[in-house]
């Protein structure tokens, strides 16, 4: 199947917009984009932008388990490495994975002076949790089960008293702009200035993932894959869009939201049943419930079609319950508004997209394959996860790249010195207006079920084909004309997002880390590589090979 991409997907001319200039624009608020904007020089203007209302709004914010760093004197980085490269099917970069681990313990200790306040032993030490595929308990985290939300808080709080970084709130990045080949920017529709251009020396996408492709997923409303359709169209190189970890513990109770059931809790001894009460992972992995999520995921999907069961169960029965309730407060008071009781009660689960691996192409400081157009975090694909995420390495890669990736940004912005560098330039479009209106709400929620059923845990050719053959046909009228909302734009970088992941995962002939193909069940050596895609000046999309 063919795939194309348009370059803009509003009409517009920059001549006849407001315009603002900042020396490093940054889109997203999650911990990576704003570990960035406190990494950039004091001397230069950083502008922050998000889409959401909540600065906190973000996936970021709502990471559990914590954060996995080699911090305990009896671990070692070989063995963090190892982990990570296990879990990641062998597809990891190496080069990558170890300067991430290795330069963990000082991308921490960075936060702690900033104020992030990790759970610690009477002693002052850090209280070290395990997670599934670890070796060692090396996962630091905060008030038990809210660690994402406490480093937030705390780049926040920094943020605020930066005198250099601004943050506009309520800004949906439509595109961004190219000049002479670079990124200069990007077109903004925002709440408080109408539709504006900001001009910038760099630009770092920290957009989030892709979790709303999805009917069940952890991720926050703003996980659109908005980041991946900007780079795209700006000509920017994707890979691994196959790779989605789907968490294997997400809360499945009728009317709640999709909420996450931590890693952690499973690493605490929880243990995985099914309807009638039988503990099955030990049966599918050696390593039980501490296997690695993928594994877990296509588990529990297999033991829900033994027992034509719409959930397993997740229980703590056998353990101290004073225990359980200090160490995840806030997963026992959501539950406890469903009349569940973690301590006695049999928690039902089951798995929802949560990660993804794969996004926008890299390198080691966070550059893209575009000029002057820098990425961060779950938007990318960096190296450091391969086929699969090792538990609580995501917000060790936002703190990791963010910093490199904040100082990259700021040492090109200051070597831009001629200020005719620094200017509007010339640049519209022009698309036919949306004849026939949409009811996006019905759009996206077919979107969302047709991505669970056909890419979901599991997958096959029928099922990728089918899929592919409804997202053409959606494609074509939804992206025929120019939409003028943010729910209108969301649905047409979904749409993009969705047809690039399930075209790489029918090429990918084999089940590798969170790519599973039922009709292709063992990894292949011939699929050692990565699948990449690239728009092209024509529109169309250019498919790749890339080695590891």
């Amino acid at each position: 199947m063919n795939i194309s991409c348009p370059r803009y997907l509003v009409s517009f001319d920059v001549r006849a917009l407001p315009h603002f200039f900042t020396d490093v624009l940054i889109v997203g608020t999650g911990l990576g984009g704003l570990r960035a904007a406190l990494a950039v020089s004091r001397s230069q203007s950083v502008t922050v932008l998000t889409k959401a209302d909540d600065i906190l709004l973000s996936n970021s914010d709502r990471a559990q388990g914590g954060i996995a760093s080699v911090l305990d004197p009896t671990d070692k980085f070989e063995k963090h490495i190892q982990d990570t490269l296990i879990a990641g099917g062998n597809l990891c970069n190496l080069d990558v994975v170890t300067r991430v681990i290795t330069e963990g313990p000082k991308r921490i200790a960075e936060m702690i002076r900033m104020g992030t306040h990790f759970d610690l032993h009477q002693d002052g030490s850090l209280d070290l949790g395990r997670e599934g595929g670890h070796c060692m308990n090396r996962v630091a985290h905060a008030q038990g089960d809210a660690t994402g939300h406490e480093l937030v808080r705390a780049v926040v709080e920094q943020t605020k008293t930066a005198p250099n970084v601004r943050v506009e709130r309520n800004a949906y990045v439509i595109d961004l702009l190219l000049s002479d080949g670079r990124c200069v920017g990007a077109l903004v529709e925002t709440k408080r200035y109408g539709r504006i251009v900001y001009w910038a020396k760099q630009t770092i996408l920290a957009t989030g993932g892709i979790g709303q492709l999805y009917r069940e997923t952890t991720n926050s409303a703003i996980a659109t894959g908005d980041g991946m359709g900007v780079a795209l169209r700006a000509g920017a190189k994707l890979r691994d869009m196959e790779f989605i970890q789907f968490h294997p513990t997400v809360l499945y109770v009728a009317g709640s939201s999709r909420h996450l059931i931590t890693e952690a809790i499973r690493g605490e001894g929880a243990y995985l049943v099914d309807r009638n009460g039988y503990r099955f992972m030990p049966e599918y992995d050696p390593r039980a419930e501490l296997a690695p999520r993928d594994i877990v995921s296509r588990s529990i999907v297999a033991q829900l079609e033994k027992t034509n069961s719409p959930t397993a169960f997740l229980t703590l029965a056998h353990k101290d319950p004073d225990k359980i309730r200090a160490r995840f407060p806030g997963i026992a008071a959501f539950c406890a508004q469903f009349g569940i009781d973690i301590t006695k009660d049999r928690i039902p689960v089951r798995p929802g997209a949560h990660y993804m691996m794969g996004g926008i192409c890299v390198d080691t400081f966070g550059r893209t394959t575009v000029p002057g157009l820098w990425a961060v975090g779950e938007v990318t694909s960096s190296g450091l996860h391969g086929a699969n995420r090792l538990a609580s390495n995501s917000l060790l890669e936002a703190l990791v790249y963010g910093v490199a990736a904040g100082e990259g940004a700021s040492v090109a912005a200051s070597k831009i010195t001629d200020e005719s560098l620094y200017r509007v330039r010339p640049i519209s479009s022009t698309l036919p207006k949306k004849q026939t209106p949409l009811n996006l709400a019905d759009m996206t929620n077919s979107l969302k079920s047709l991505m669970w059923r056909h890419a979901g845990v599991k997958r096959n050719r029928e099922l990728l084909d089918d899929g592919l053959e409804q997202l053409d046909q959606w494609r074509r009228y939804t992206l025929s004309g120019e939409m003028d909302n943010t729910e209108g734009w969301e649905l047409q970088n979904m749409l993009m997002v969705s047809e690039l992941l399930m075209q790489a995962a029918l090429l990918r002939e084999e089940t590798r880390g969170g790519h599973t193909r039922t009709d292709f069940p063992e990894m292949r050596d011939e699929w050692h590589h990565h699948i990449t895609f690239q728009r092209n000046d024509d529109s169309s999309i250019t498919t790749g090979e890339e080695p590891v």
